[in-house]
């Protein structure tokens, strides 16, 4: 559905873009990941046909976009990071109006904005100017204008940036729908749980380049550590890492207080023999949990810098 080849844009000396490649399948849902400054915007801003590269091309089912009235460029949906709403008009009057730059009008205006309001839940607010809405709801009105003309693509800039925990769910819950539907989705965030709950696959860039390209137990797989445990011990006094830490299965181990964090690479074979450890050293625990690596986690692991340093 989407190839980019190549793709790079400098701004004077700073590297935006420096050759970024990747191809998202129809239907696919892939997640840009990396660090503020990335390049991730300038990547979404490039496959819109918002901004030229320097560089390299993106296709659309095998063909580039000639210009802004190029027909193919209906297929794309754009969500920016920044709202694109005008506090001033009602809801409804807001999707009218991104509707009518598609030449909607008529019944078939009608019927875009309702089922567009419907889908992201603020029919009953229809009517209400969106000056008056909270973040999260103006979040989710910006994911209704982009739906206006049923776009194949969407591409997503960081949709839930500043939202509470409901609004975010409830973006998800309208992104997994409109994934059942079929539609091919590029959603960039710095959140890996973000990524987890929605991508297929995640495409990791750093710097204006992919540093990664896999299903995200792939990109699992490539840390040494791709699980972390998490215990309450009743007392870690005069444990001793070193013996712990030289278990095959166990890849790091450190205790703070009472509190036991041990990696490992893999759960199903390797949370065993911690626990075996643990029992036959008469360590007790109240309560253990297991997570997955964060990004910050995962950039440590495949550049050597921490995401506060790039």
């Amino acid at each position: 559905m989407i190839e980019v080849k190549d793709l790079r844009k400098n701004y004077g000396t700073n590297v935006a873009v420096g050759g970024i490649s990747f191809q998202i399948e129809r239907g696919e849902t892939i997640g840009l990941l990396g660090p503020n400054g990335a390049g991730k915007t300038t990547t979404v801003a490039i496959i819109s046909g918002l901004l030229r590269p320097d560089s390299g091309e993106v296709l659309i089912e095998g063909r580039a976009i000639s210009g802004d009235s190029d027909p193919l460029k209906h297929k794309i949906g754009l969500v920016p990071q920044d709202l694109a709403l005008y506090d001033e008009l009602s809801a409804h009057d807001n999707l009218s109006f991104f509707g009518a730059l598609y030449r909607l009008d008529g019944p078939a205006l009608a019927r875009a904005a309702a089922a567009a309001l419907d889908l992201v839940g603020l029919t009953d607010k229809a009517k209400e100017k969106v000056g008056t809405f909270s973040g999260g709801m103006k979040r989710r009105l910006n994911l209704a204008a982009a739906l206006m003309h049923d776009p194949d693509i969407l591409l997503l800039d960081e949709p839930t940036v500043g939202v509470d925990p409901q609004s975010r769910n409830a973006i998800f819950d309208n992104l997994e729908t409109l994934k059942k539907r079929g539609k091919t989705l590029l959603y960039t965030t710095h959140y890996m749980e973000e990524a987890e709950r929605l991508c297929d696959r995640v495409v990791i860039i750093d710097h204006g380049k992919v540093i990664a390209n896999d299903t995200l137990h792939g990109v699992y797989r490539l840390i040494p550590a791709a699980n972390m445990l998490l215990f309450d011990l009743d007392n870690a006094e005069g444990m001793s890492l070193d013996e712990l830490r030289g278990l095959p299965s166990v890849r790091s181990a450190d205790v703070t207080g009472n509190n036991l964090r041990v990696g490992v690479g893999n759960l199903s074979t390797d949370a065993p023999a911690v626990l075996q450890w643990l029992q036959s050293n008469g360590r007790a625990y109240s309560h253990v949990v297991s997570e997955r690596p964060d990004l910050e986690t995962v950039f440590l692991n495949l550049t050597g810098r921490k995401l506060r340093d790039s």
